[in-house]
């Protein structure tokens, strides 16, 4: 009969095996998500420099331009969007990204302006809740797999807050994807909109209808949702590959321990064999001698 050790040593082999088909499933399952999200990262970027493109020939045509989302002011109220994740298990990858949005907030608040979060992901929200910070918005449910709605909802809240000067200024902290073993925690103002830089080429010649300045008014808003956009996919990516990679350290950190496991079963059982023997031997020689 197996011995106390050698039960609890054989269930907890059991344990980790379990425990390592978990990790593995979803190590897999993350690797198939990351090629679709980084063709969604790949797809997004040529709308964005079409509309940047405009912007340039449209603004370039009206000369100086006042808009609302162009108009800088006194910094007194901050907005901060961030973009984390709502499911853990992805090693660094929300709290890298909550803790710089964090040292910012910190920041502002000695230089005495007040700051308004914007969290995306339940983790963002978990974490700036419990330290008592001031939430005006959090969305769920967008992380995982992000869609040009989400985009809107996230930009329409934001440019609002913007234009009725609840804010001032709006800075984005997101993850950038650079490769399936580089996301880079990244820092963005949103708003007010920098007028893009002019063209290196020839100004492309547009017709009117209606003015350029009714253009550009519908043209910043999407602006403005095309660059939420992209964030998302971007910290998509970079959360699909943080898992892969965290779940695989876990699936490799699993099979390390099941053989330090079962070296230590095996040596139970030896012990038992041994001690089984020397009764059988001891045994014999009593009978014997008898």
């Amino acid at each position: 009969m197996a011995s106390a050790e050698l039960r609890d040593t054989r269930r907890r082999i059991r344990s980790v095996q379990a425990t390592q088909k978990i990790t593995r499933a979803m190590e897999l399952i993350a690797a198939s998500r990351i090629p679709k999200a980084i063709g969604r990262v790949v797809a997004s970027k040529p709308y964005t420099a079409k509309l940047i493109e405009v912007i340039q020939n449209v603004g370039g045509v009206s000369g100086s331009v006042a808009h609302m989302l162009l108009a800088s002011r006194d910094v007194r109220h901050v907005g901060i969007v961030v973009v984390s994740s709502d499911r853990g298990l992805a090693g660094a990858y929300a709290s890298t990204i909550i803790r710089m949005a964090e040292q910012r907030i910190i920041d502002l608040r000695r230089e005495g302006k007040e700051v308004r979060i914007f969290a995306i992901g339940k983790k963002a929200q978990t974490y700036f809740r419990y330290r008592g910070y001031r939430i005006s918005r959090v969305f769920l449910g967008v992380t995982d797999t992000p869609g040009y709605g989400d985009a809107r909802a996230v930009a329409n809240v934001v440019m609002e807050a913007y234009v009725s000067e609840e804010v001032d200024r709006v800075e984005a902290y997101f993850t950038r994807f650079q490769s399936a073993l580089t996301q880079v925690p990244t820092r963005y103002d949103l708003l007010p909109i920098e007028p893009p830089g002019g063209t290196t080429g020839p100004a492309v010649a547009y017709s009117y209808e209606p003015s350029p300045e009714e253009i550009l008014d519908r043209l910043l808003p999407r602006y403005v949702e095309a660059v939420i956009f992209n964030m998302l996919l971007e910290a998509s990516a970079s959360e699909h590959s943080a898992r892969r990679r965290a779940m695989k350290a876990a699936t490799d950190n699993a099979d390390d321990l099941i053989r330090v496991l079962t070296v230590a079963a095996n040596r139970a059982r030896q012990a038992e064999i041994t001690t089984e023997i020397s009764e059988i031997v001891g045994g014999a020689e009593a009978l014997t001698k008898g």
